[in-house]
């Protein structure tokens, strides 16, 4: 069973602390760069779309890492 410590973990706020901010902006960016490097030499259509919806979903986990770490 999932405890009330975890839930909390994975729902509550996480506001950046430190120099997290920072490194988040940075996960953004890096993947932004990366989302229209895919745009630029992937022919338009499904699998570009999914390529980048994945790489959002990159950001997310890795800002989610990011935020609960600590």
């Amino acid at each position: 069973m999932i405890s009330d410590e975890e839930l909390d973990s994975r729902f509550d706020h996480h506001p950046p602390v430190g120099d997290r901010a920072a490194r988040h902006a940075r996960i953004r960016a890096l993947a932004k760069q990366f989302a229209r490097q895919v745009r630029d030499s992937t022919p338009e259509g499904r699998e570009q779309s999914l390529a980048i919806t994945h790489l959002e979903e990159v950001v997310f986990w890795a800002n989610a890492a990011i935020a609960r770490e600590g």
